[in-house]
């Protein structure tokens, strides 16, 4: 085989159009789900369970939202606002502790410094399941459970937002700016305040996406901890609903409202500050 053969564009054009394959097969993978959820969404419940669910036509969005925020008393309104104090709340003080340790394990020296890192990189790897019972214990003997703090408190430590947070740190605080404040006389606190903080924006905001997702999704901790329902979360409440809708069906139409809308808080997070989330994902990748 000559040269000329071996770099002939069609072995380029065969690898582009297989890359090209597969994402557009992971993108029908991704989006399908979503085109049903919204056009189920819009279905009234015979439609729901009939042939035609993919049809364009027969729409009742207004009167499933309308029996969405009705049902109940309008329980899902105040689910949805547990949601959002859980999830913005906890994610942005998550934030702010995890970006604060993982600052402190770049910056400063102290005994076992290392060691105790690991340990933050072993509790990554512990799946938050485990977790569920010996917090429950906890908030027990606390007399935590079924309150707010319940639920909001573990959240607030995220071991691979630490580990994020001394990436970052190494990316975007170079040591020469510190000793340069040092020298001008800046307390530690205000340093960090002051200047490090600014140059960890980008940092503090994939943090606090990665923890908003993350406790926006959490499941398995308020059920175990919460058993008045007006502390629900949106996707306990949705169980909740869906578990009764095989006696009442009328409740099958408003989950499926109540998911979507319960999709919303991420797609606008994530749309709002992504042009942060792609800088901060690049920590570190050029130097």
């Amino acid at each position: 085989m000559s040269y000329a053969d071996s770099t002939s564009p069609r072995p380029r054009l065969l690898g582009r159009a297989t890359v090209n394959t597969v994402v557009g097969v992971f993108v029908l993978y991704t989006l399908l789900p979503v085109l049903w959820l919204v056009l189920a969404a819009a279905k009234d419940r015979d439609a729901l369970f009939g042939s035609d669910l993919l049809s364009f036509g027969d729409f009742s969005f207004l009167t499933n939202l309308r029996d969405l925020f009705t049902m109940d008393d309008g329980q899902y309104g105040r689910w949805y606002a547990n949601s959002l104090l859980y999830a913005v709340l906890g994610a942005a003080v998550g934030s702010l502790v995890s970006v604060a340790c993982g600052y402190a394990f770049d910056k400063y020296r102290f005994r076992h410094k290392e060691k105790l890192f690991g340990l933050v990189l072993a509790a990554v790897m512990v799946p938050q399941t485990v977790l569920a019972l010996p917090l429950y214990l906890m908030a027990s003997e606390a007399g935590l459970v079924n309150t707010f703090w319940a639920v909001f408190v573990p959240v607030l430590f995220n071991p691979f937002g630490v580990y994020l947070g001394r990436i970052f740190s190494q990316g975007y605080v170079p040591d020469e700016v510190l000793e340069a404040a040092r020298i001008d006389g800046a307390g530690e606190l205000a340093m960090y305040a002051r200047v490090s903080l600014r140059m960890l924006g980008p940092g503090l905001v994939t943090v606090f996406l990665f923890q908003l997702t993350a406790i926006w999704n959490n499941f398995f901790l308020p059920m175990v901890m919460l058993s008045d329902q007006d502390l629900y979360p949106v996707g306990l409440g949705l169980y909740t609903w869906n578990s009764s809708a095989s006696v009442s069906p009328e409740y099958y139409p408003v989950v499926i409202m109540g998911s979507l809308l319960a999709v919303l808080p991420l797609v606008l997070a994530f749309a709002l500050l992504q042009r942060f989330w792609r800088s901060g994902l690049t920590a570190g990748a050029v130097k």
